[in-house]
């Protein structure tokens, strides 16, 4: 059977993030993954001592047969040196300009090839009223829930953060992370269910939109 984690709890396993920067709901499946590694068998795996000197026998032994050296001899490069006299190559430049028109009247055109331009993308503007913050950022699908990609900065009114992020056309999850232990949605953005028993707010970005805005 497979166990499927929320992101920042395989983060968690991985050591990136500690059990108190996990949001409360996220505990007692970040305890159930431990005990879950803690069941896998770490014990070290001892290799018969005469194992290397096996290995590098064997090496040698393939590196000394004949067939391995003729091999090397064939995959060497070799020098060719071609000496052209000059009543020779005008002629041979003359022909092969002369098989070049040939070839090119026969084959017929090449059809215009439409490449197709990168998905429009849209600056969004986050905005987050977090007073007594000392450092906000913002993460979500946008950017694989990665927090020090996009951090936001005071913007002139006391307890107010934004930052811009350029993000392409169409629906994104997210979540402010305050002082890297706090989780916090949007309050004046919709919220849907990530199916880890937690909430995430939602961003719809739409083609054309300018200045879209994330309060």
């Amino acid at each position: 059977m497979t166990t499927v984690f929320h992101p920042l709890v395989k983060r968690f396993l991985d050591g990136e993030l500690n059990l108190a920067d996990l949001p409360p709901e996220l505990h007692a499946e970040a305890r159930a993954a431990e005990r879950l590694l803690g069941a896998v068998d770490r014990a070290p795996v001892t290799l018969p001592a005469a194992l290397d000197a096996r290995v590098m026998s064997a090496v040698r032994r393939r590196a000394s047969a004949p067939a391995r050296r003729w091999w090397q001899r064939l995959a060497e490069p070799w020098e060719i040196r071609v000496r052209l006299r000059p009543w020779i190559l005008g002629p041979a430049l003359a022909a092969a300009a002369v098989l070049v028109l040939i070839l090119a009247r026969s084959q017929p055109p090449v059809p215009a090839v439409a490449v197709a331009a990168a998905p429009e993308s849209v600056y969004v503007r986050f905005v987050l009223y977090a007073p007594g913050a000392h450092r906000v950022s913002v993460a979500g699908t946008f950017n694989q829930w990665d927090a020090t990609t996009a951090p936001l900065a005071p913007a002139g009114a006391a307890g107010v953060w934004a930052t811009t992020v350029a993000l392409p056309v169409g629906q994104h999850q997210y979540a402010f992370l305050v002082d890297g232990r706090r989780w916090v949605n949007d309050p004046a953005a919709p919220m849907v269910d990530d199916g880890f028993g937690r909430r995430n707010s939602v961003v719809a970005v739409t083609a054309g939109a300018a200045g879209a805005r994330a309060l």
